[in-house]
């Protein structure tokens, strides 16, 4: 498979520089929001997910919002509804366990809903992460 062919088999248009810039972007973004920080004394990274996210209510409200931009981002970059569907239920599911206080924050720590949105779009675009 070439870089031009989506994993589905779809023929995808060559990447513009706008494209890459767009998605390094949102890669800088869900690194500052899931893994920006080494928890001490352990190889665990958190974000500013996490830490927003041990405001009762309104840290999820916020988190959430800020990560429906990688969805809304995705859709401007024309990633097909199955891809964006999977973003939010990546996003869905982080939302509903963070929730619950601190199981919410654990969630928030080991899932990295953010990171694996980005991922999928790179995945689709045809971008190798080492």
């Amino acid at each position: 498979m070439n870089a031009a062919t989506a994993l589905n088999g779809e023929i995808l248009p060559p990447l513009s520089g706008n494209v890459l810039q767009r998605l390094q972007r949102l890669r800088r973004l869900a690194w500052f929001l899931d893994a920006a920080l080494r928890i001490p004394g352990t190889q665990f990274r958190m974000g500013a997910d996490a830490l927003i996210g041990l405001l009762p209510v309104g840290g999820t409200l916020i988190m959430t919002v800020l990560s429906l931009l990688f969805v809304w981002e995705g859709w401007r970059l024309k990633a097909p509804g199955s891809l964006l569907a999977r973003m939010l239920t990546n996003i869905a599911l982080e939302a509903v366990f963070d929730l619950v206080p601190v199981l919410g924050n654990l969630v928030d720590i080991a899932f990295k809903a953010n990171l694996r949105n980005v991922a999928l779009l790179e995945q689709y675009f045809g971008i190798v992460r080492r």
